[in-house]
């Protein structure tokens, strides 16, 4: 038999929730850590959609990596994602910037991955990996490889340097890390999400982008996740959402 406890106790392994973001909510939001588990459906985000799929493949418990409570809340609307997943007895575990932030095995080291950076570092206490390309390569080359990795419909990058090698990687929202992707020396840095004002001071820097998209950037950590876990837990099945998506098209 699998427990919620058992599996929050194995993630305690990789990506503690004593080292999430003193902004953020992890751990065990919706159920009771000693309900047993056969079935797990993993998701970027809990979404009608994905309580829908989680109803439908018999799933207990489903696995985000963004809270579903984030919020002090005050009440639960009966049209609510909480209210429902109440309704239909499925639990909720996130894991969200303890896994971005986990060295062994987290949302940019799965990205870094993907993209073939090498010898990843984290900026000191901050959710910014630092790492190598083997050689170097063009930036064009180098948008082209991750729009291949992530299975990207498009995405923007500038051409701030023509060649590049050291990579400063942030799934989701990174905008904020420009400066200090420049402090450590890198030629690129590769996010989800980025503001226009951000993009101009990368320019002034030197500093090429890459905007592949929050949901490409951080979706690549479930596939694997999913692996970690089945290999862990021989009597319950994690299965990644078919229905999570950002719905985002690209003309």
């Amino acid at each position: 038999m699998t427990t919620i406890k058992n599996i929050i106790d194995f993630t305690e392994t990789f990506a503690p929730l004593e080292t999430a973001m003193d902004f953020d909510n992890c751990g065990l939001l919706v159920g009771s850590e000693n309900k047993a588990v056969t079935k797990v459906l993993v998701a970027l985000d809990i979404t009608d959609r994905v309580i829908d799929e989680a109803v439908g493949v018999g799933a207990e418990l489903i696995i985000s990596h963004h809270p579903v409570i984030f919020n002090p809340l005050k009440s639960i609307d009966g049209n609510s994602i909480l209210y429902k997943l109440i309704q239909n007895n499925i639990s909720a575990l996130c894991l969200h910037t303890n896994l971005d932030l986990s060295p062994e095995f987290g949302v940019n080291t799965c990205l870094a991955d993907a993209v073939e950076v090498k010898g990843g570092m984290f900026a000191d206490g901050e959710c910014l990996l630092i790492g190598e390309l083997q050689q170097e390569i063009g930036i064009e080359e180098f948008a082209n490889r991750v729009k291949t990795s992530l299975n990207c419909k498009g995405l923007r990058f500038t051409r701030t340097k023509d060649k590049i090698k050291t990579v400063a990687i942030c799934s989701g929202s990174g905008g904020d890390y420009v400066g200090l992707s420049k402090d450590y020396n890198a030629d690129v840095l590769l996010t989800g999400e980025i503001k226009h004002h951000q993009i101009l001071d990368a320019n002034a820097l030197g500093i090429s982008v890459i905007d592949a998209g929050h949901f490409k950037t951080e979706d690549i950590v479930i596939e694997p996740l999913c692996r970690k876990l089945n290999t862990e837990f021989k009597n319950a099945e994690f299965i990644k959402s078919k229905t999570c998506t950002d719905n985002i098209e690209y003309l």
